[in-house]
């Protein structure tokens, strides 16, 4: 009996000392991994009362006692290259029971330096190490930032690594406010970059994600928790206590944390962001999109609903947005929901955008050439950014921009129709003028500032990236006007946004109306509208390169997976898979059915131009997730009618917990128009006759069928659809393509259903069409 004893306490001793020694042999390989970053890993044990930390204790060896629980920690690593490691943290309660415990992998960092950029994907640039103001939505902007250049770069108060060095430097996040669970840092001194992947959840909810600095800013550590434990919550630009609770656990309860850890030589900030999109589905895999309604429904159901806006009220005629008769010109309404109202070829409809165009130029047009940015039904101005110093009327330079590229977009597209005689001069002379007021305003300013008084033309609030678009819209006018001033100027202002903001910052700020100069997706992706503008006219591969460091950019604001939503929430009810849903800003923490507002077919461009995948998935990814939040008979969304949608998709708990996956009964027009322009400007399939090219962007399925010439087109939709096919040869898509390109796809007809096959001629155009069935509509 003894010696059996003996046997025993001996096999659990080997058994606690092998276990202590793999533990630390998988710290050490991860320890070595980090060493060219000066980094270290250790898996640690938080216990808590609430949300106060009572004790933290590293469990390196395998086994801890603490408070009188043993608890295992087994750490495993795999798939170990040079650059990526795979890491597997699993915590285990091996006594009866313990309370208030959270498990932490942390990942310390020595050589630290304020000079790092650090980005958490949706919510974290250049660690928002910038000025705050405010604690709410939308703070009003102090004195010392009107008419002033030199004014800092002014966030609303969102986490940040402090800029004052005498304060505590802290981030705690929750994997909810990110759009991948992921963190990143690019260190100029060690030339090396790093990439932190994780997942959302464990079976304790999500997960927490926090970056702190010491006191002297010589150390950083990132640390990822099980529960997230937060004193605070952030809002939409403040904070509020989280309600955070640490999980209480029983005998054999355990949670893994599961990474991925990439380190990589970097010599810029580029070279993170590019490393980023390559890599950020890594960890999750694939997400799943889900056909659900052709695109053509959409535009279908999107365009109807704009015709049932048109109004006429005291101070004229227009198509309205959802909330209200008042006009607001570009960001998310006038003069844009027009343009596929002009598509559709109908003669009322036709007239109407010719109305409105009218009634902006009479109304809105100031001396400068900058336009307001929106007027009330009975008259009044509506001005933007006001402070009772400075009484002359403002207006967003995001919304001018917009004005300057849809208002030549709209005139392109008139002569592509056919209806370039319904064209009035004043029409052409309005969108000169507009190009030139931006002219004259780079030549003076050398920016295109946040806010200007149309009036004259003066730049009322300097800074952020509002004028993202501007460079688009002046490039565009260049060709159609013949105008060489507008496209000097798109070139040398995009030159300088894109070392200004991306390459020197890793961010593109102030676009949205409703923000301070935060970081914002808008400017991101209206930044790629320019850059991609800008090597469609002049064919300056430099452009390109440029676009594909800010679309990985963009990247960081889309989600790379499919988030878990709370299975009673109106989206988890819909089982929706919400990859692609756009994060609005560093201040507004939710996301949204889509670009904010544009088609974004210069992702889709950019994949023509590189034959990269990875562009033409994202833009699809954006595309199926708009459709995700639209209203339909079995898939109720808004509650407002069948094609409705609504801005946010919650998954942070910034609007409190209840928010979270609950769509709350509202719509918001932009998102419906957004839909519409991702039907209009994307092709639903895109094939190349000479390769094995193949993308499909639209609810249906295709596949070649023989000699990349013949392909057959699959819908499984309860929803007839009309196919938009561009087809071409490799070397056709090496010449950038028209803006109004779309108008000339032609339409292939496929039923709910049915299948049809598609005959292509070596040029792309369709031969002939041959259908088929799958046994009619579902």
């Amino acid at each position: 009996m003894n010696i059996k004893l003996k046997l025993g306490s001996l096999s659990l001793l080997l058994f606690t000392v092998v276990g202590q020694l793999t533990a630390q042999n998988q710290t050490n390989e991860v320890n070595d991994f980090l060493k060219d970053l000066k980094g270290s890993f250790k898996p640690v044990l938080n216990e808590y009362k609430g949300t106060d930390l009572q004790s933290s204790q590293s469990i390196e060896k395998g086994i801890l006692k603490l408070n009188g629980n043993d608890w295992k920690c087994s750490v495993t690593t795999s798939n170990a290259k040079p650059e990526v490691i795979d890491l597997k943290v699993a915590f285990q309660l091996q006594s009866e029971s313990a309370k208030e415990t959270a498990v932490v992998a942390n990942f310390d960092f020595s050589q630290w330096d304020t000079k790092n950029y650090v980005m958490i994907p949706s919510i974290i640039y250049n660690g928002n190490r910038y000025r705050t103001i405010g604690n709410g939505y939308m703070p009003e902007y102090p004195k010392d930032m009107y008419y002033n250049p030199d004014a800092p770069l002014t966030f609303s108060n969102d986490p940040q690594l402090s800029p004052d060095p005498s304060k505590p430097s802290l981030i705690d996040l929750q994997t909810g406010n990110m759009a991948t669970p992921a963190v990143c840092f690019y260190s100029p001194t060690l030339k090396k970059g790093f990439i932190l992947l994780t997942e959302q959840q464990t079976r304790f909810g999500n997960s927490g994600i926090s970056i702190r600095e010491n006191a002297d800013r010589s150390v950083a550590s990132i640390q990822v928790s099980a529960p997230s434990v937060r004193k605070l919550r952030t809002g939409f630009g403040d904070f509020a206590p989280s309600g955070d609770k640490a999980a209480d656990w029983k005998k054999g309860d355990e949670v893994t944390l599961n990474f991925k850890l990439y380190s990589f030589p970097a010599n810029s900030i580029p070279d993170l962001l590019k490393k980023f999109m390559e890599v950020r589905k890594a960890l999750t895999g694939a997400n799943n999109p889900r056909n659900l309604v052709p695109m053509s429904k959409q535009f279908e159901l999107g365009t109807g609903i704009t015709s049932t806006r048109w109004v006429e009220v005291p101070v004229g005629k227009y198509y309205a947005p959802e909330n209200g008769n008042d006009f607001q010109l570009g960001w998310v309404s006038g003069m844009m929901n027009t343009f596929p109202m002009l598509m559709l070829n109908d003669a009322k409809e036709r007239e109407r955008v010719g109305i409105e165009f009218d009634f902006i130029i009479d109304k809105l047009q100031g001396k400068s050439g900058y336009f307001y940015g929106g007027i009330t039904a009975a008259g009044k101005i509506r001005p933007e950014r006001q402070h009772a110093d400075f009484p002359k009327v403002q207006a967003m330079v995001r919304k001018n921009c917009d004005a300057l590229l849809w208002m030549t977009k709209h005139l392109m597209l008139y002569k592509e129709l056919g209806y370039g005689k319904e064209i009035k001069p004043k029409w052409e002379e309005a969108t000169k003028k507009l190009a030139q007021a931006f002219v004259n305003t780079w030549k003076k300013d050398g920016q295109f500032g946040q806010y200007i008084v149309p009036e004259t033309g003066e730049v009322a609030v300097f800074n952020s990236t509002a004028g993202a678009i501007a460079p688009a819209g002046l490039a565009v006018a260049s060709v159609y006007f013949g105008n060489k001033e507008f496209l000097e100027a798109a070139k040398a202002s995009a030159a300088y946004y894109y070392k200004r903001d991306v390459e020197k910052q890793g961010l593109t700020t102030g676009h949205c109306g409703d923000i301070s100069q935060d970081a914002d997706s808008e400017s991101c992706f209206g930044f790629l509208e320019s850059l991609m503008a800008l090597y469609n006219v002049t064919k300056d591969g430099q452009w390109l390169e440029r676009a594909k460091v800010q679309a990985a950019l963009c990247s960081s604001w889309a989600f790379s997976y499919d988030p878990i939503f709370p299975a009673q929430s109106q989206i988890g009810k819909n089982k929706s898979n919400m990859a692609g849903a756009i994060w609005a800003s560093t201040q507004n923490k939710h996301a949204a059915p889509g670009i904010c507002t544009a088609s974004g077919d210069y992702l889709f461009k950019l994949y023509r131009a590189t034959g990269d995948s990875k562009y033409a998935e994202l833009i699809r990814d954006i595309q199926h997730a708009n459709v995700e939040a639209m209203d339909m008979p079995d898939h109720r969304t808004t509650n407002h009618g069948i094609g409705t949608e609504m801005e946010r998709i919650q998954l942070s708990d910034a609007e409190g917990k209840g928010t979270i996956g609950n769509f709350y009964n509202t719509r918001n027009s932009w998102c419906e128009t957004n839909g519409v322009f991702m039907a209009l400007e994307l092709p639903g399939v895109y094939v190349q006759t000479d390769t094995n090219k193949l993308f499909v962007f639209d609810h249906v399925e295709a596949q070649w069928l023989k000699d990349n010439k013949v392909i057959i087109l699959e819908n499984k939709t309860t929803h007839d659809a009309k196919v938009a096919v561009f087809a071409e040869t490799s070397k056709q898509a090496q010449t950038p393509m028209s803006y109004v390109a779309f108008a000339k796809w032609p339409k292939v007809e496929v039923k709910a259903g049915q299948k049809v096959i598609v005959n292509l001629n070596s040029d792309g155009t369709v031969k002939s069409v041959l259908k088929g069935d799958m046994g009619g509509k579902k």
